[in-house]
């Protein structure tokens, strides 16, 4: 988390609407809604948040309550750490781009992967999509990162770093908020346990400003969305972004 932070731009620039007058009009709405004019352009955040985490299908969620922390830093990487309960049960750990870990009990091992090609694809497709959330400034127009328009209300993104590539459909109101997003994710996620494409979005919504940015303190995800089998494994609030820099 500490190396995450090291990445946050000294003296970035500040935002204005010239920055994106040259992109397709969906995406122009999204920024001039989620960074208002004059705020520093930071990229690296922290997230506290609360909420439920579902362990377990549909018919049956198995929701866990949690608290986590993440520093987000796209095209970095990301480090997120959660602690759950249901009565006595109490699972923990951590997830980034090159690991996830979690015990029960502290003890118990129940998840350890992570250091392979498809982990690591998997985690990008995450915290690229969790840049829509909650750094809005690491999406403007740059080398990497090109957006196009689907239709009137939505806006795609794809973002490439290194030899990874992920590509993000963001829908948005009339003025331009987001309100949800989607995206063929990397993932097992799935009976056959086999990593493949499958869709993954989710909701956002409670939107409150941070240091200049407006963005979402509610959000709702899961696999397979867009189909029946959408089960939002991820349902939290978010108490506090905050800009780390000198």
């Amino acid at each position: 988390m500490h190396w995450l932070v090291a990445t946050q731009p000294v003296g970035p620039a500040r935002f204005n609407a010239e920055l994106v007058a040259g992109l397709p009009e969906p995406a122009r709405r999204y920024f001039l809604y989620t960074i208002a004019p004059g705020t520093p352009l930071y990229t690296v955040a922290n997230i506290t948040m609360i909420g439920r985490f579902g362990m377990g299908t549909k018919a049956d969620p198995n929701y866990l309550d949690m608290t986590a922390s993440q520093t987000l830093a796209v095209p970095a990487g990301f480090v997120w750490k959660m602690s759950a309960r249901r009565g006595l049960l109490h699972l923990s750990g951590s997830d980034s781009e090159c690991w996830t870990r979690f015990w029960l009990m502290g003890l118990l091992p129940v998840a350890r992967m992570g250091g392979d090609p498809d982990h690591r694809r998997s985690a990008f497709g995450r915290y690229v999509a969790e840049a829509v959330f909650w750094t809005p400034a690491a999406l403007l127009p740059g080398p990497g990162i090109d957006w196009d328009s689907v239709d009137a209300d939505r806006a795609r993104l794809v973002l490439s770093h290194g030899e990874l590539s992920q590509s993000i459909d963001i829908t948005v109101a009339p003025d331009g908020q987001p309100t949800e997003i989607c995206f063929e994710r990397w993932s097992n996620a799935n009976p056959e346990k086999a990593y493949r494409l499958q869709p993954f979005g989710g909701y956002l919504s409670a939107f409150q400003e941070f240091a200049g940015f407006r963005l979402p303190t509610h959000v709702e995800a899961g696999n397979h969305f867009g189909t029946e089998r959408y089960f939002p494994f991820f349902v939290v609030d978010v108490g506090d972004i905050e800009y780390p820099h000198d």
